[in-house]
């Protein structure tokens, strides 16, 4: 059994999703890849930008273009449940247990020892 991480991809949080995606496009011909959902008031969406990828996601509390803006971390684990119990064994603190989303992959959420946000994902290729 391995929680050895399999991807890692920055999310951005935005009070303005629409607006910051719009950025990235015009600043540095990024590409969307996945948005969910596909029709109405996007809740994530994917950039590429050259190989890599960036996600945006929308939250209202983040503060205004003056301030700095926050940033979680996604890790593809093989295993969410066992990642998520060896996060929390070595000092992180449980946010939301290993859960099956409805796009397909089960994620957990912890946030380490100085508070930054991990969302443990595992693919639905992956057998838990």
């Amino acid at each position: 059994m391995s929680t050895a991480v399999r991807e890692l991809f920055p999310i951005l949080s935005s009070g303005d999703l629409t607006r910051l995606v719009a950025f990235y496009r015009t600043a540095f011909a990024a590409e969307i890849v996945y948005r969910f959902p596909e029709d109405g008031e996007p809740q994530y969406v994917s950039l590429r930008l050259g190989t890599q990828s960036l996600g945006v996601s929308p939250d209202p509390t983040v503060p205004s273009a003056e301030a700095q803006g926050r940033v979680s971390l996604w890790l593809y684990v093989e295993r969410c449940d066992q990642a998520f119990e060896s996060a929390v064994g070595a000092g992180a603190t449980a946010v939301s247990p290993p859960a099956d989303m409805p796009w397909g992959e089960r994620v957990a959420e912890v946030a380490d020892p100085d508070g930054n946000r991990l969302h443990l994902g595992q693919a639905p290729d992956q057998p838990e």
